[in-house]
């Protein structure tokens, strides 16, 4: 890379000679120039790797920012003063953004000469280099580089260099100690107040509220140095004691939070995006009073007046949030932040009160007839000037097109305080608006879908419930079976709202509805127009290869600039540009082909018919892949010896078919040029004659006069015999064969094809008879010597020989499909592709914590309790591969077996292939340096490729591009690859296993560079002293790993979430502009690479008014082929990252970044706080905050889809519910978040709907789906156990309401995932066609899709709500593996127990309630169909964790699990047992998220609704006698005590003497005896029946779980009441009761060896599912035969 041009002049600009001394303690260097760098090292004491790593990253940023502009020759080596004017002005944007803000000049103001803006650049990126954890800071960045700037520019004005003051300290100068570890400790003893994320968020600072203090002026009263006793570095610890920057002080005043506070509270919802709550509240007020009013008239007017003062009360009560919600905020907020809360709240509180006052006395002058309309009159001017103001200002700053008219206004104090007043200010979310094009796009979309929204909504939902509203109201004579508080003298409220409520919870949820919708539509239509799926099946591919060529070299080539030097026609013109594309093509095409290959997707023989050859000047046709011509010339031939018409019909019928026609030209070249090249002297004249024959007769229309095709076929069975012989090395039997093959051709030829006048013509021939009699015809044959002749002969034997058809080929699915999406996306719009030279440079990122790296021989060969191991595993699911595998290394299955020595190279290819069909770290580097080797074979053919293709000659050979100099500099100048494994030198101590394959793939791809933080512990003072660095290592020369650079950091970095700490300590070591980040369990292919170079031209396209800083790109899921679940999480992941996102980037302009693998604007980010965030637990979704960061820092997130990146997702249930449970609890923190909370505020109305609806929206009503369910069964429990319904039950407009009918269709579709299947169907039909849509379709459904959906409905509400409510998110590691092994009963329960089971069971209860109380009496379908839904669900939410666990049905593992169950359930546990040891630990561990007094209250609350059961069916007994009065449920208080009493009884097992324990037992015996004689009297003297005691067990059962979660909530009261342990047994008891629940129907259904048949066929495919079952029969059935 050195020896380059534009690197030796980045290196020359940075030479520093403008000292004219330098102090006595400067190093100068010995080996090159002194450069700024060395100066700035000097006076601010920067650690030494830390300069040349930003050195080396300076001088590739220049290097690769004059390759944009203009490529240098090796004599100029000066650099362009434009190339060094961009990168300042983009590294320091920032800085000067926030100079404005906080209104400062900025100190680039100074910077006048090239040098100066060199020296700011360097000062900023060293500062960068070295800020460790404050790199999350940025806006502390620019403080610090004002200032240091400041001090630079004071020295040098002096021309001398000294040490800045501000970097002195007791051990010298560093820029480390004195600068950043002052704030660095104040970051670390916040993060420790955190208490590891459990502390509420409200009482410590984070990353964010550390950065935001720099937003204001008053950041600069820390002065500089820092003024280390500021309120700033101050932290609490106890209440009388606080911590300055490490040290005890009782002065400092700790800083509270900074602008925002994250109070745990589901009011952020509301708060967030209060907008669209008043929105929908106000159209459904709209709506009900248009649908209750029976004419449109005066009276209806003023009813929809009233929407005035709910708006304005909503907006009070939003006001009221922000006093409430800012508590802990308010001492280090500006002034004028807090002045503009109090003076909202004031505003919107007295307009409440005022309007509220107008409105009733317009209502009282309703009432009045005599009275005038003056309040109405007032009223409407109020409203109108308050309407007409509000929409005046929201034109003003939420519409584009009013924007440049409100900042030209600004100067006036008035639109100042309006604006002020009307939206908060922030550094951040400034300015996002769109242009108008793109505004009216999704101002458009949403107009669409809200009107069907609303007209469903009106027509469907509210009005089918006015007629049944009025009856129930209007009903007075209802008699009530319990004792009534609330409905019986208030128009039966509670019935009324049993109606309304799951009405009004599906209108506020199915905006989420109509989105999918539409977006499915929207999506489809994008795509079809971005001509995706144009290519979607092989024959598709086949048909359309050769405008390949063309198509490639319009996007994948660099420009053309030659043009023809000889007068040609267009036919020539064309033919040579065909010819040239093809040329072009082919190295890059085979390429593709080989690393198929070694791939192992396809075979040897499927390679040879794959590949294209080089297309050489000596024929002048252009020659295809052989797989498109396979067969033909068999076909050629069958019509030529049919034909019994003329040559041009005969021609005519092959040209038909282009492959056959193309087939029987290079036959025919083929043939000629290995004759002529073969013969010599007489039998030459005779080739060319004959030749010269065939083609005169071709032209003169003649061929078949003169030519007998009928024995064609025996002709070319001796050019195959010849042909066989040739294409192998000499041999004197070869050329003896060969001689004998050529004379039997000639014979074939003058005997069997040649007319008899041609015929005599030969035989008359004086020449060629003397050589024929002399034996000398054919004896000097030129045996072919170069490859190429080998090459062209064998491919001519192929043609020939080769008479089946090639059109399945290649057979291996995945093979097909990147081949067809490769093509397709060649058509599709794309920047077209600059020269390697002057393309933008980019890095991969990946972090990497212990993940597996490589699969040893023990992963493999390990064998399940099915005798399964996980190579047996993917030898049955990848069939084809591993018999490509084997054929590649050579060996059989049963030789390989034997050759799997530890240091065997089988062994190591072995470990590979199945590396690389998991997701191991081996796959992702081999996928991500696949971007080097498209490089240096681009760049190779870019610097060989100077011949004259219109002449004919060919590129270069491609052999040896990947040891080629010049094209490894240009692939290393343009692409990095750093790997972050945080851990590495731990591992490296402790002799891991994955450290030495890590130092493998070091070994086995030189461009790899690792990163990981190493620990240094040395003994002061008797303690342990830790120091942390950062390091870059690679491999050296003698396979070890070489530290590259070495950088202190000020202490451990992990101070916030784990992987974004990992990526923030080795993001100094990466380089360009451009930054891709990919997880580790990422795929990429060759032929994607190629395309790298026009999507990071993305970045200088025009989309819209801000130039992209994100690039996102399509993912293919790999693991979709693994089971059934993994097709579906594969299914629905590649609908959201193809169809979903398209629409979020356009035209909605709210695509965010949802992981992996976007590529980022390196720089952009980097100057902006990085690509992540790292706060504990609040940014537990650590990717999606670079979305946001990106949208408020006015940045543009851009989709597309002609590239794509491969991605493994979980594959198992458990492994698929951590997973979702994980992403549920981030979105609950996200909404807790400063970020959605100013996304929410600041994006306009309907920018703001798209944001909401596609985050956390979506989980919003995901809960709200489940919630309708819990409150239409409550509702129906009401009506069922109060006796309204009974009353009810012959109103028909009540009974046969279709309102609360198309409620519950709406809520069960959602349910079922039918509305997330729209968009994924969408996709099929788009990709796929849509008849292989509609099957696939069909066959999710047959594989119980709906049930998997509907379980994960209830692991996103469970996660997502109770994260809101009681925090309790963290990283859940779901294993990467493959799914094959059976899953434990317990294991399941454990972790689906409080998620599902337990809400599965309330359901349970609750119908049948409804079913053995219901009004209903017409007939069961009514029945059916009002509770389908319900059982679906209930049903799903217990079974399918064991519908889809393997061998979940088999007889001997269900036994195993009962006694595996037992023993956890009965365990009690002790200290440092775990939950999935004993039930004890695990109980515990289950209420460790409820530590909150709000927590508590709430938790509280909601357990009084299991309480509604005993009130209800008490009165329903028949020994209540009818009677309503409270005394009935006071005596059902006394049983369940007597019921308590009498469970301690049970229970008690005190440990005492023997003689003690043998009266227990005998007293609980005579107590039990004493209960069933005492119920048999109850039942045969009393009312009381066998049926009341069964139908009591739906009262007490309920109660009982209401009691426990009440005192769970209320734990430490219990504790100290002594009640504790009597509460645990009745949790054990629950506990018990639901899993035999659960487990009896499965243990039944495992009697039937067929149900585990099937549900192995419902899990695997068929392919395994054999497998299984052979394995099964060999092994002996081992499982079984060990018990």
């Amino acid at each position: 890379i050195v020896r380059l041009p534009e690197v030796k002049a980045a290196v020359s600009a940075l030479e520093y000679s403008e000292l004219s001394s330098v102090p006595d303690d400067f190093n100068k260097p010995q080996q090159r120039q002194l450069d700024v760098f060395d100066v700035l090292e000097y006076i601010f004491g920067f650690q030494k790797d830390n300069v040349n790593n930003q050195r080396e990253h300076i001088v590739l940023l220049l290097a690769n920012a004059q390759s944009r502009l203009v490529v240098l020759e090796d004599l100029d080596l000066q650099l362009d003063e434009t190339a060094i004017s961009k990168l300042f002005v983009k590294i320091l944007d920032n800085y000067n953004k926030w100079c404005s803000y906080v209104r400062k000049q900025s100190k680039c103001l100074e910077a006048s000469t090239k040098k100066r803006k060199l020296l700011l650049v360097s000062l900023y990126l060293l500062i960068w280099g070295e800020a460790a954890n404050i790199r999350f800071l940025p806006e502390c960045i620019c403080y610090i580089f004002h200032n240091m700037a400041e001090e630079l520019h004071s020295i040098l004005l002096e021309q001398e260099v000294y040490r800045a003051k501000s970097c002195m300290g007791e051990n010298g100068c560093s820029f480390l100690t004195q600068i950043i570890l002052p704030v660095y400790a104040a970051l670390a003893a916040e993060a420790a107040n955190s208490k590891n994320g459990k502390a509420p968020h409200s009482t410590w600072r984070n990353y964010d509220d550390f950065n935001e203090f720099f937003w204001s002026p008053t950041c600069f009263q820390l002065h500089w140095p820092w003024k280390l006793d500021a309120a700033f570095f101050a932290v609490r610890k106890k209440k009388d004691e606080t911590s300055v920057a490490g040290k005890q002080s009782k002065k400092a005043t700790p800083s509270g939070k900074t602008n925002f506070v994250e109070h745990r509270s589901f009011f952020h919802l509301y708060h967030s995006f209060y907008r669209l709550w008043i929105f929908l509240v106000l159209m459904f007020q709209g709506l009900t009073i248009l649908a209750f009013s029976r004419r449109l008239d005066l009276y209806t007017l003023k009813n929809l007046l009233s929407i005035g003062p709910t708006f304005i009360v909503m907006k009070f009560f939003e006001s009221v949030l922000d006093v409430i919600l800012m508590f802990g905020a308010y001492r280090s907020s500006r002034s004028t932040a807090v002045a503009r809360i109090f003076l909202r709240f004031i505003l919107f509180g007295g307009s409440a009160v005022f309007l509220s006052y107008l409105y009733v006395k317009v209502l009282q002058e309703r009432s009045s007839s005599n009275s005038s309309s003056l309040y109405f009159e007032v009223y409407l001017w109020v409203l109108g000037v308050y309407v007409a103001s509000q929409l005046f200002v929201t034109l003003l700053l939420r519409v584009p097109a009013f924007h440049f008219l409100a900042n030209k206004c600004d100067h006036w104090e008035v639109v100042r305080f309006v604006k002020w007043i009307h939206q908060e200010r922030y550094y951040v979310g400034r300015g996002l608006f769109e242009r108008m094009r793109d505004y009216l796009s999704y101002l458009v979309f949403w107009i669409v879908v809200l009107g069907c929204k609303f007209t469903f909504n009106y027509f469907l939902q509210i009005k089918p419930l006015v007629k049944a509203t009025r009856a129930i109201i209007g009903s007075t004579d209802i008699t009530y079976s319990w004792h009534d508080f609330v409905s019986k003298h208030n128009h039966n409220a509670l019935a009324v709202a049993s109606f309304w409520v799951p009405v009004g919870m599906v209108y506020f949820l199915d905006i989420s509805v109509w989105y999918a919708i539409f977006s499915a539509v929207v999506g489809g239509l994008k795509g079809a127009r971005e001509r995706l799926g144009e290519i979607r099946s092989l024959e598709m591919l086949q048909n359309r290869f050769e405008v390949f060529p063309d198509a490639f070299v319009v996007n994948l080539e660099r420009p053309r600039t030659r043009v023809l030097r000889t007068r040609s026609t267009t036919d020539q013109i064309l033919s040579a540009r065909v010819k040239g594309n093809a040329v072009r093509f082919a190295p890059f095409w085979n390429e593709i082909i080989k690393c198929l290959r070694e791939e192992d997707y396809i075979n040897n023989r499927e390679k040879e018919l794959l590949m294209m050859p080089t297309n050489s000047a000596s024929l002048p046709i252009v020659q295809w892949p052989l797989y498109l011509l396979a067969s033909k010339v068999f076909l050629a031939m069958d019509l030529a010896a049919e034909n019994k018409e003329s040559q041009a019909e005969l021609w005519e019928k092959v040209k038909r078919d282009e492959y056959m026609c193309h087939a029987v030209e290079d036959a025919y070249y083929g043939l000629v040029n290995m004759l002529t090249g073969l013969v010599n002297d007489e039998a030459r004249k005779w080739v060319g004659n004959l030749m010269d024959d065939v083609n005169n007769s071709i032209q003169e229309g003649s061929f078949l006069v003169n030519f007998q095709t009928k024995r064609i076929s025996f002709v070319v069975s001796r050019i195959t015999a010849m042909t066989g012989l040739l294409m192998n090395e000499e041999t004197p039997d070869r050329v003896k064969g060969v001689v004998k093959a050529m004379q039997d051709f000639y014979e074939a030829v003058t005997h069997d094809i040649l007319s008899s006048e041609l015929r005599e013509k030969y035989d008359t021939w004086d020449l060629l008879a003397v050589a024929r009699r002399e034996g000398r015809l054919f004896a000097r044959l030129r045996w072919p010597s170069s490859q190429d002749e080998r090459d062209q002969i064998k491919r001519l034997h192929l043609l020939l020989s080769i008479k089946d058809s090639a059109a399945n080929i290649p057979r291996n699915l995945e093979a097909r499909r990147r081949l067809q999406f490769f093509t397709n996306s060649l058509f599709m719009n794309m920047p077209k592709s600059p020269p390697v030279q002057s393309m933008v440079s980019f890095s991969v990122f990946t972090p990497y914590y212990s993940e597996i790296v490589l699969y040893s021989k023990d992963d493999l060969q390990k064998e399940n309790e099915d005798g399964i191991s996980t190579l047996f595993y993917l030898q049955k699911i990848f069939p084809d591969e591993w018999h490509n595998f084997l054929e590649r290394i050579g060996r059989t299955e049963a030789t390989l077996e034997t050759q799997l020595s530890p240091a065997s190279p089988e062994l190591l290819d072995l470990r590979l292939w199945a590396s690389y069909r998991g997701q191991t770290l081996a796959r992702t580097v081999r996928g991500m340096m696949y971007y080097r080797r498209a490089l240096m074979l681009q760049s190779f053919l870019e610097r060989s490729d100077s011949g004259d293709l219109e002449e004919g000659s060919g590129l270069a050979t491609t052999e040896g591009y990947d040891v080629s100099r010049g094209a490894r500099a240009q692939a290393d100048l343009k692409f990095t690859y750093v790997i972050t494994c945080q851990i590495y030198g731990q591992q490296k101590e402790k002799k891991d296993p994955r450290a030495a394959d890590i130092l493998f793939l070091m070994q086995k791809y030189e461009a790899l560079r690792i990163a990981f933080i190493d620990t240094v512990e040395t003994l002061k003072e008797g303690k342990v002293h830790r120091e942390y660095f950062s390091k870059l290592v690679k491999a050296d020369t003698n396979g070890k790993d070489q530290e590259i650079y070495k950088i202190k950091l000020p202490g451990d970095p992990k101070l916030g979430e784990g992987k974004p700490e990992n990526q923030n300590h080795a993001i100094v070591f990466t380089r360009g502009d451009a930054i891709q980040t990919i997880d580790m369990n990422q795929d990429n292919y060759f032929e994607e690479a190629l395309k790298m170079r026009n999507l990071l031209e993305e970045f200088d396209r025009d989309h819209g008014l801000r130039p992209p800083t994100i690039l996102g790109v399509r993912e293919h899921v790999f693991t979709g082929s693994v089971s059934s679940l993994a097709w579906f999480m594969s299914n629905q992941e590649t609908t959201f990252v193809t169809l979903g996102q398209r629409v979020l980037a356009s035209p909605l302009k709210v695509r965010m970044h949802y992981g992996h693998p976007d590529v980022f604007d390196r720089i952009f980010h980097l100057t902006r706080g990085g690509i992540s965030k790292a706060s504990r637990v609040i940014n537990i979704s650590e990717d999606i905050y670079a979305g946001f960061n990106s949208t408020l820092r006015q940045g543009n997130i851009t989709h597309h889809e002609y590239i794509q990146v491969g991605k493994g997702r979980d594959v198992g249930l458990n492994q698929i519910a951590l997973f979702e449970a994980k992403v549920s609890s981030g979105n609950g923190e996200q909404s807790l978040s400063r970020d959605i909370y100013r996304l929410g505020q600041l994006f306009d109305f309907f920018r703001m709907l798209s944001f909401y609806i596609t985050s956390v929206g979506h989980y919003i009503c995901t809960m709200m789906t489940a919630l309708t369910v819990f409150v239409f069964l409550y509702g129906k429990a009401y009506l069922a156990l109060s006796g309204v319904g009974k009353a009810l039950q012959n109103q028909a407009e009540i009974t046969n309401n279709t309102s609360l009918q198309s409620a519950l269709n709406t809520q069960f579709l959602i349910q079922i995932g039918i509305f997330t299947a729209v968009p994924m169907v969408m996709g099929f039909i788009l990709e796929q066609g849509v008849l292989k849509a509609i099957i696939s379709f069909v066959t999710m459904q047959l594989q119980l899709c709906s049930v998997f959906f509907t379980f994960s409905l209830g692991t996103k509400t469970h996660y997502f709500g109770r994260t809101i409510l009681h925090g309790g998110a963290k990283y859940r590691a779901t294993g990467r593996g493959f799914v094959v092994q059976h899953i434990r009963f317990a294991e399941n329960y454990r972790l689906f127990s409080r998620s599902h089971f337990v809400k599965a069971l309330e359901v349970i209860m609750l119908l049948v309630v409804y079913l053995a109380y219901g009004y209903d009496k017409r007939s069961a379908v009514s029945y059916i169909l009002l509770s389908f839904s319900s059982w679906f669900l209930a049903i799903s939410w217990l079974f399918a964790p064991y519908i889809f666990n393997p061998s979940g049905f088999e007889w001997q593992k269900t036994v195993d699990d009962f006694d595996d169950w037992t023993n956890w359930l009965l365990y009690k546990g002790g200290v440092g047992v775990k939950g999935d040891e004993s039930w004890e630990a695990w109980w515990d561990e289950e209420q460790e998220h409820i530590s909150s007094f709000s927590g508590r209250i709430f938790e509280t609350v909601l357990s009084l609704r299991f309480f509604i059961f005993q009130y209800g069916v008490v009165y329903k007994l028949k020994a209540a006698g009818g009677s309503t009065n409270l005394s009935v449920y006071g005596v059902s208080w006394l049983v369940i005590l007597g019921i308590l009493i009498l469970f301690k009884i049970f229970t008690f097992s005190q440990k005492a003497s023997v003689n003690f324990q043998m009266v227990l037992r005998l007293v609980q015996g005579a107590v039990f005896m004493l209960i069933i004689g005492g119920l048999v009297a109850v039942v045969a003297l009393t009312r009381v029946t066998v049926g009341d005691l069964f139908a009591s067990s739906l009262a007490l059962i309920p109660t009982g779980w209401g009691i426990l979660s009440i005192a769970i909530a209320w734990k430490m009261i219990v504790k100290k009441l002594g009640l504790w342990k009597s509460f645990r047994s009745i949790g054990r008891f629950y506990d018990a009761a639901m899993g035999m629940v659960i487990f009896v129907p499965i243990a039944i259904l495992s009697w039937f060896p067929f149900v585990s048949t099937f549900q192995t066929r419902l899990l695997y495919n068929q392919a395994f599912s054999r497998g299984l079952e052979i394995s099964l029969i060999l092994a002996g059935n081992r499982p079984n035969a060990q018990v």
